[in-house]
């Protein structure tokens, strides 16, 4: 689940050399991680992953301003976890 909210952080157009970490956020009982490479800051139209580092360790995608791109990020997430081994 990092290793898939990093890469859609990677492939994103704003901030692409960050790698987010999880961390505490308040209002959660366990650290959350959330890549957001956007324009404006907490957009929900424009590409994002995130989620709680919790069984069953689910990244919630949402947004993308274009097809393409979406397709991009989330392929490249999947082949970063495929050549890691944890797919």
């Amino acid at each position: 689940m990092i290793s898939f909210c990093q890469s859609i952080q990677h492939a994103s157009p704003i901030n692409a050399h960050f790698s987010p970490e999880p961390s505490y956020m308040p209002g959660y009982e366990d650290d959350v991680i959330m890549a957001a490479g956007t324009f404006i800051q907490g957009s929900s139209i424009e590409l994002s992953a995130d989620g709680p580092i919790r069984p069953p360790y689910e990244a919630y995608v949402q947004g993308g301003l274009t097809y393409e791109h979406v397709k991009i990020a989330v392929t490249r997430a999947v082949k970063q976890l495929k050549e890691q081994g944890l797919i």
